[in-house]
């Protein structure tokens, strides 16, 4: 039963946020209703978000009531609202603010009484006709807190604009500068990550250079080489065909002198024989019985004609005598 009871009110409650939501609705879209002479009251409309795009279509109405609603935040084209003079966001519940508030130049009263506020966005700082601020009952910084006092009165309300323009201008300065220095750092390390890209291409262009002229030089080797072989086996080839009729000449001047000594040396053999045929027929005719043979007779007629002959020669006739005193 308790779950049915509470899951009923949760129905009946989302059946009235509904309700209550397109109610608010139709009241925003009706801003004729809310507008009177150069000003918008939109107070007490339960709004959660301000409807920027309706609101430009009124120009002239240079006072904003936003005040006893539902808003936890303002949307950043709220900036495009220049023409607002008196802005009042008293009542809600901001926890913060865009920086495109800046952008509201016309600006002359801000109301931002009894919000939930930390902080403010440094482009408050432009708002240079800003002549009036109440930053009561917010949970502002220390600081904040202190420079903004109190805004009882009309002049504690200026004085509070005033200084916390001040102050902000001090922060944004501050601000501007810690860009300065974050972007002057960024550029910085940009223009390194540069330097060391540049520094890598270029040492990458060097290695494909060098790996070029090594190839280059590689080929060029590889050609020297293959020109060197063909001129060696060109001079080879060259030296073996100037080889070939000396060499057929050199075989037919050592095949003649062969052939002249074998036919010599043959004459010389049948000469020898023939010598040792006839100094045989000599000896068995002369001293053997056989030399009255008639066969002995023309061999020692012969020997006798060369024996006269010999015996005519002093050598011979010498060499005759002592052969002639050797025998018996």
């Amino acid at each position: 039963m308790i779950e049915l009871k509470l899951s009923s009110e949760r129905r009946r409650g989302l059946i009235e946020e509904v309700f209550l939501n397109r109610m608010n609705k139709g009241k925003v879209l009706n801003l004729r209703d809310k507008i009177s002479d150069n000003e918008m009251d939109l107070s007490l409309c339960n709004l959660t978000e301000v409807p920027v795009k309706e609101l430009a279509a009124f120009p002239k109405a240079t006072v904003l009531d936003l005040s006893c609603n539902n808003l936890t935040t303002l949307p950043p084209e709220f900036g495009s609202l220049s023409h607002l003079v008196k802005l009042d966001l008293s009542k809600n519940q901001l926890v913060s603010l865009p920086v495109e508030l800046g952008r509201l130049v016309s600006l002359q009263h801000l109301d931002l009484y009894n919000n939930k506020l930390t902080s403010l966005p440094t482009s408050i700082s432009q708002l240079r006709n800003l002549k009036w601020l109440d930053l009561k009952d917010n949970p502002l910084e220390p600081t904040l807190a202190k420079v903004a006092g109190d805004c009882l009165d009309e002049k504690q309300c200026k004085q509070c604009a005033f200084r916390v323009l001040q102050h902000m201008k001090v922060l944004q300065v501050e601000v501007d500068k810690e860009r300065e220095r974050r972007l002057l750092k960024e550029r910085e390390l940009e223009k390194k990550k540069e330097a060391q890209q540049r520094a890598k291409e270029a040492r990458e262009r060097e290695a494909r250079k060098r790996e070029k002229a090594e190839e280059k030089e590689r080929k060029r080797r590889e050609y020297d080489a293959q020109r060197a072989a063909r001129a060696a086996q060109e001079r080879k080839e060259k030296e073996e065909k100037s080889a070939e009729p000396q060499q057929a000449h050199t075989v037919v001047e050592k095949a003649a002198p062969k052939t002249k000594r074998s036919l010599l040396a043959v004459t010389l053999k049948l000469l020898l024989l023939l010598l040792v045929g006839a100094a045989g027929a000599v000896a068995v005719c002369q001293l053997t019985d056989l030399r009255r043979e008639e066969a002995c007779t023309p061999v020692n007629a012969l020997f006798e004609e060369a024996l006269s002959w010999a015996q005519g020669q002093e050598v011979v006739r010498m060499i005759l005598q002592k052969l002639s005193e050797q025998q018996p």
